[in-house]
């Protein structure tokens, strides 16, 4: 049967495959350790089971809801308001995404057609590349470098590249580099997307996910932001409700409008319940976020400096879920991933599946409580691996 030549940009996931190996090496270990992919283990807050449970019941919540909701674009424009001090209008700045991703893949094909280009932060995340795929643009990779902060350098970009350019994708805190940025540069932002006609699209999903206190700026709060760009988050890694498929895209109404458009003749909108749950978290949900961003830092800490102890010394994240360590010289990303994997039974992700730039890294996902990770550091001292590369690199 033919297949479509746009599914030539799609192949099986890293994922995928590191679960393969694992398997052929199941014998290995009797414990394994996977710190690769970067869903949840915790729970939501239990006023939102509640709330779902709740609504499920009502026997009238079982219908097409077709959009968003006015209750949950509500909760949305009052969580920006509280959070950035950002207004936003809820009927027409405001729309629903089935996640993030949902409107990840889906934008480029509302605003770039098969000549244009898209800029993409290199490491990214994957699903920018396949929405780039799926609209057949041409993907152009902004180097996140650490001498930069991790911060794309917009004055690096050729000029022939800016002018075909239809969008600019932004992710900080990212995935699978947690860095921050800086009101500044996204002051920056707006002046290049001004003057070269580019839809911004700021991936704000670890936005609730800082630490010591470095709250991530949103784009939406920097003077300007609405005339060029769109945020866009899900309720999946703040609220710990990555299986429930809600989130939202927010900001410039032209293109809340357009975007709105065309999910119209995509989906039946959410399931109301998980609507309800939504707009009650948004607005109820702060001292929940304390709390996680209190867990996330104690294993931040917990894996960092186990690590260090060992000979292995990271970067300490600022923000998200991830750790984005530079690996030991003598390795690739894949093949330091599958020595870990072989000589410890820790299942990390080898940076180079981000990207050409995340090739020298591997992302560790903070998933596991922290007594998990210190028993992961544990398998990694006893495997004698760090020993050896401490010793060859004196």
């Amino acid at each position: 049967m033919k297949k479509a030549k746009r599914m030539n940009a799609f192949s099986a996931s890293i994922f995928a495959e590191l679960a393969a190996y694992r398997r052929e090496r199941r014998h290995l270990h009797d414990e394994w350790i996977d710190l690769s992919v970067g869903s949840p283990d915790l729970p939501p807050a239990p006023f939102v089971r509640e709330a779902i449970a709740r609504y499920a019941n009502e026997p009238n919540a079982y219908g097409y809801t077709l959009k968003g909701i006015h209750e949950f674009h509500e909760a949305v424009a009052d969580y920006y308001r509280t959070a950035h001090g950002v207004v936003l209008d809820p009927e027409t700045e405001v729309t629903y995404v089935m996640g993030s991703q949902d409107g990840l893949v889906h934008l480029p094909m509302v605003f770039a057609d098969p000549e244009d280009v898209i800029l993409l932060p290199d490491p990214g995340y994957p699903a920018y590349a396949a929405g780039v795929a799926m609209a057949e643009a041409e993907p152009y990779f902004m180097p996140l470098r650490k001498e930069n902060g991790f911060l794309p350098d917009l004055a690096a970009i050729p000029e022939s590249v800016a002018k075909r350019a239809a969008i600019l994708f932004l992710n900080f805190p990212g995935n699978p580099v947690p860095a921050l940025a800086t009101e500044s540069f996204y002051r920056e932002v707006v002046e290049f997307a001004k003057r070269y006609d580019i839809l911004v699209v700021s991936d704000f999903a670890y936005g609730e996910l800082y630490y010591d206190g470095n709250k991530p700026v949103s784009f939406l709060s920097v003077p300007g932001a609405k005339d060029v760009g769109v945020e866009i988050n899900s309720l999946s890694k703040s609220y710990n409700m990555a299986g429930c498929r809600v989130g939202y895209l927010c900001g410039n109404a032209e293109v809340i409008r357009a975007f709105a458009e065309f999910k119209s003749n995509l989906d039946y909108g959410i399931f109301l319940p998980l609507q309800k749950a939504a707009a009650e978290v948004l607005r109820h949900g702060a001292g929940f976020c304390a709390q996680s961003r209190a867990i996330y830092q104690a294993r931040r800490d917990a894996l960092v400096g186990g690590l260090a102890d060992i000979g292995w010394v990271v970067d300490c994240p600022p923000a998200g879920m991830f750790v984005w360590g530079k690996i030991p010289d003598g390795f690739t990303s894949l093949s330091f991933t599958k020595a870990l994997i072989d000589q410890a039974g820790v299942v990390v992700t080898p940076g180079h599946a981000f990207g050409p730039s995340g090739e020298g890294y591997v992302r560790i996902a903070l998933v596991q409580p922290k007594e998990v990770l210190r028993r992961a550091v544990e398998k990694l001292r006893t495997s004698g691996l760090f020993e050896r590369i401490v010793t060859d690199q004196r």
